[in-house]
């Protein structure tokens, strides 16, 4: 039973200076910088979808699209 109280103990001390160590982080990280760098990925990620499609639009997509249609263009 003493040795349970003694992990238990250790346990809790750690806990308590993780906590005290993280609350006293003066880290320059913050919401901010996150967001921003989540923005920046959304419109880095917007343009190079749409110049896939401008690509892929005016070589690939015309022919995708004849055979789709031409595949389920049954008469009943």
């Amino acid at each position: 039973m003493k040795n349970f109280f003694k992990n238990l103990r250790r346990k809790a001390d750690k806990l308590a200076v993780g906590a005290k160590c993280a609350l006293e982080s003066r880290k320059a990280e913050g919401y901010v910088d996150t967001g921003v760098k989540i923005l920046i990925a959304v419109v880095l990620g917007a343009l190079v979808l749409s110049l896939l499609y401008a690509l892929l639009n005016t070589t690939v997509m015309p022919k995708v699209t004849e055979k789709v249609t031409s595949m389920f263009a049954y008469t009943a």
